[in-house]
Parts: structure tokens; sequence; C-alpha cells
């Protein structure tokens, strides 16, 4: 059984998991599925397409699941998929996939704050937060615990690596490498992101490591391929540096140039 409030409407077609409250003036349409503890709360909206897991949160007035915009979208069968414990905050928009991917994708553990907006066949990982009025364009890629700070615009197709904090109002147009900071106008390397790492139980050790890749990336006056095939030569095989350099070598976009202010 759920919880359904008498002023809402709930399609017959949707399928809604046990202990699922749903509040005034919600609007849940075909084709939906929501699972068991997830909270749905007035004037938020969940249309065709939509798949939100367990002991989720949406607040009022968000839309997930609406179709894309974007012109090349003919109507094609896809889906906005919203992992177990994850919060989608006041007037926040989750498109739902075009032919490209088919769905878009946020993860687990997630906070997703007010007024952001997830376009269509977006990707997130798990325990990412994403602050007010945010905007992410179509196909972007945004890997676990990245943290977004309010206002930042994320270009089309661009990828933000694991653990990366971004300064409010950067405008992404590049790729972000995993463990970074970004900041400035425009944006640039600004650090690794050593506070975080620590609170994720990241090891002295490992901060180190990947604070010297980085130094080979953007200090040491080594062109990208170089820099890379040093760091291979050079540093420990560990999964962190791993994930460096198989980021940096697979980026299409080419990452985030590096800054004559950084500081450790």
């Amino acid at each position: 059984m759920h919880m359904q409030h008498p002023l809402s409407y709930v399609s017959p077609e949707a399928k809604i998991g046990e202990n699922v409250e749903v509040g005034p003036f919600v609007t849940i349409d075909k084709n939906v599925i929501i699972g068991e503890g997830t909270r749905i709360m007035s004037h938020a909206t969940i249309l065709e397409g939509a798949r939100i897991g367990k002991n989720c949160t949406i607040f009022p007035g968000a839309v997930i699941s609406a179709i894309p915009q974007d012109l090349k979208f003919r109507g094609e069968d896809t889906t906005a998929e919203i992992g177990d414990n994850t919060t989608v905050r006041e007037y926040a928009t989750v498109n739902r996939g075009t032919v490209s991917k088919g769905r878009t994708i946020i993860g687990k553990n997630c906070l997703i704050m007010a007024y952001v907006h997830i376009a269509h066949d977006c990707v997130l990982g798990n325990n990412i937060i994403i602050s007010n009025a945010s905007q992410i364009a179509g196909e972007v890629i945004i890997d676990d615990f990245a943290i977004l700070s309010g206002g930042v615009l994320c270009h089309q197709f661009t990828h933000i690596g694991s653990h990366v904090m971004i300064q409010g109002g950067s405008q992404i147009n590049k790729d972000i490498p995993p463990f970074i900071k970004i900041g400035h106008t425009p944006i640039a390397f600004a650090g690794i992101n050593t506070i975080g790492l620590r609170r994720r139980n990241f090891s002295d050790e490992t901060i180190s490591l990947i604070q010297e890749a980085y130094r080979c990336i953007y200090m040491a006056g080594m062109n990208t391929t170089e820099a890379l095939n040093y760091i291979e030569e050079n540093l420990p095989a560990t999964p962190e540096r791993n994930e460096i350099v198989q980021f940096v070598r697979n980026s299409e976009r080419g990452i985030v140039r590096g800054s004559k202010t950084v500081s450790e």
C-alpha cells in the first residue's frame, strides 16, 4: 500500500512501491516506477519514463522525466532514472533521454538542489552534490562524489571526474579530471581537493601521489603526452594514478587548463 493524497493524480498504469507518500497536487503519469519508501511532495510532476528508486525525496515543484529539450527527439521510449536515497529539491528538472543513450541517469545518495536542470542523456554517478541553479546540458557525465557549487554551467558532452570540487558560477567547457578543484574565471586547475579526499579517508600517501601526478600534468613544463608517459613510468600504479591517466588520455574535449596561481 502507498499513501496517496486525494488531491493528487496517479495513473493506474504507474507502479508504486510500498509506503510511498504522494502529496497533494502531485501528478504521476503512466509508465512510471517508484520504489518503496519514497516521498513525492506537493506539486511535483512525475512524467512518463520516470524510474525512481527507494527512499528518495522529490520536493515541491520538481519535474522528473519531461521530454528532452532537444530537436532530435521524436517521441522514442526513453527514461529518466534516479537511484536510491537521492533527494531532488524544489523546482529541479530532470529530462529523459533521447535516441542517443536512451536514458538520463542519476545515481544513489545524490543531492540535486533547487532549480538545477539536468538535461537529456546525462549520466551522474553516486554521492554527487549539485548546488542551487546549476545547469547541466545534454550528455554530460559526472563521476562519483563530485560537488558542483551554485550556478555552475556545464557545456554539453563535458566529463567531470570523481571527487572534483567546482567553484560556484564556473562555466565548464572542458573536461575536469578527478580529485581536483576548479576555480578562477575562466576556469582553471586550482589544486587538489585535499579536504574532500581526507573526508573520504584517502591516506596522506595517496593524496601525495595524486598531487605529484598533477604537478607533472600542470606544472612540470611537459605536454600532456609527455606528462602521462612520465607518470606511468615513474609513479606507482595505484587505482588513483590509473584513473587520472585514463581520464586525461580519453578526454575528447581536452582537460581544463592550468593556473599560474595554484597553491597547495
